[in-house]
């Protein structure tokens, strides 16, 4: 984990729906050039730690700590296009971007979609899609990258080549990212410290370590702990 002061950190966040507990004295907190994974099963509170990261949602009880003017870029979990909309890549990115098109070019680039600027976002293919959010979500010049899902609609060699992607961009712009996923299988090589929620905090850590954990192969069973033992964790950092 990278030694420097963290972009955002939760507290003991807790929050309740009516009679139901959502989350329970959750805690966590995201470094610049870190990778933070969040797995857990349906209904596990993921999407609602999230939102409370972002703001969008109050904790009944925690605090929540983050970088002066922190700027975050966010990639919600869907996109819901009506299909009278006719809108293009370029236009949804113009409504995020006063920068100009020049700049949307230039994320567009980075993403690995260039060529998709005029295509309807309805003719874009799942991956086209989650490259052109990704490409919003830099237009912010983030320093923390908040993706919920990110590989969503993606075919298997499409997810890996965004996870790829993805941990390019913390390599090139030192960001910190905090992601749901459900793609346990790809988590090992996709990022620095796992979050096991269910409602609470049931391990985190090292991958290789959450692999193993207890509650973690009671959520997930010991087939999905062992397939996720076999991939390798590689690093360009070293961890305190």
């Amino acid at each position: 984990m990278p030694a420097s002061a963290p972009l955002i950190e939760g507290k003991d966040l807790a929050l309740s729906y009516g009679q139901q507990l959502v989350l329970d004295r959750v805690s966590l907190k995201v470094s610049p050039g870190e990778i933070v994974t969040v797995v857990g099963p349906n209904g596990a509170g993921k999407t609602t730690l999230l939102k409370i990261l972002l703001g969008l949602a109050l904790p009944d009880a925690g605090r929540i700590q983050s970088k002066p003017n922190l700027r975050i870029g966010y990639v919600p979990q869907k996109l819901d296009i009506a299909p009278t909309l006719p809108l293009s890549a370029k236009r949804f990115l113009q409504m995020a971007a006063p920068q100009g098109n020049r700049a949307i070019e230039a994320a567009l680039k980075r993403v690995g979609a260039p060529k998709v600027l005029e295509t309807p976002l309805l003719g874009l293919s799942g991956g086209e899609l989650q490259r052109v959010l990704l490409a919003r979500a830099l237009l912010r010049n983030p320093e923390l990258l908040v993706l919920d899902e990110p590989v969503r609609g993606v075919d298997l060699a499409g997810q890996a080549d965004l996870y790829e992607l993805i941990a390019d961009l913390r390599k090139q712009m030192g960001l910190g990212v905090i992601m749901v996923s459900h793609d346990l299988h790809l988590v090992m090589q996709a990022t620095d410290e796992v979050l096991c929620l269910n409602g609470h905090v049931c391990c985190h850590g090292h991958p290789e370590a959450v692999s193993r954990h207890p509650e973690f192969v009671a959520l997930f069973g010991p087939r999905v702990a062992e397939t996720m033992a076999l991939y390798p964790h590689h690093h360009d950092h070293v961890h305190k």
